[in-house]
Order: structure tokens, then sequence, then C-alpha cells
């Protein structure tokens, strides 16, 4: 093939060189640190794609006032803005299940995750695509 002999020994070597390298790389990538779309989101992405709701005051159900902040955790960036285009319709509907409850439903932690369960099932319904991964109670005060 080549007509001096250290030549081809060098092409050779560089050669199984390029393909030990490329095949290790392959896979460190695959195997070892393996990347899947099933994982949990970083804490980034969970703060990139939540949305923080407005100050929202209502009256209860036992005649008691409640000022509320929410944060709801979406699964991507496109849900996020058609949620942020529908902040009348999730701030209607914080205000629609708010009201039916009484000062006493906010009573114990168990009571809060029931209604964030709540609202995230109301908030689903509403999307077209994407979904909302969780909804936080960010702040709670009742007068």
């Amino acid at each position: 093939m080549f007509k001096n002999r250290l030549v081809s020994i060098m092409v050779i070597i560089l050669t199984t060189l390029t393909l030990i390298g490329a095949i290790t790389l392959v896979i460190v990538t695959q195997f070892v640190n393996p990347t899947s779309a099933d994982s949990e989101p970083t804490i980034d992405e969970m703060i990139q794609w939540s949305v923080e709701t407005d100050e929202i005051t209502t009256n209860l159900l036992s005649n008691n006032v409640i000022r509320t902040k929410f944060v709801i955790q979406l699964d991507s960036k496109k849900t996020k803005e058609e949620f942020e285009k529908r902040d009348f319709q999730v701030e209607n509907i914080i205000i629609r299940v708010l009201s039916d409850r009484s000062a006493s439903d906010f009573k114990g932690s168990e009571s809060i995750v029931e209604l964030e369960e709540e609202l995230a099932g109301l908030f689903n319904d509403l999307l077209v695509s994407g979904s909302v991964e969780s909804v936080y109670l960010r702040e709670r005060i009742i007068q």
C-alpha cells in the first residue's frame, strides 16, 4: 500500500487509536452517564418551567379572607408559555376553589396537599398541550 513501511505502521496506529477513542467516548456517554427523558427535571429546569401566580385575595365560605400565592411547576417551556397566556383562567379557578372552602379546611398539611392536587387536576384540564407537574402553596394568610 505505502512504499515506506514506517508510514504504514504510523497510519495503522493512528487509525487504531482513533477507533479506541471513539468507542471509549460512546461507552462513557451512553452507559456510564446516561441521560433519560424520563428522569426527574433538575432544579434549574423546575425554576425555568414554573409560574408564580400573583397574590390572590378572596373570601372563604366561613366569612374569612384568604390571601395566597401559588407556584405551578409545568413540564416544558411550551406549556409554560400557554399557561402564562391563560393566567386569568388560572386565577379564576383558584378563586372558585378557595371560595368553596372554610378556614378550618386549611388546618394541617394534608388539607394543603389536597388543595394542591385539586388545583393541579383543574389546571391540567385547562391546558391543551403539556401538563402540570406540581402545584405548591407558596403563601397563605387567613384572617
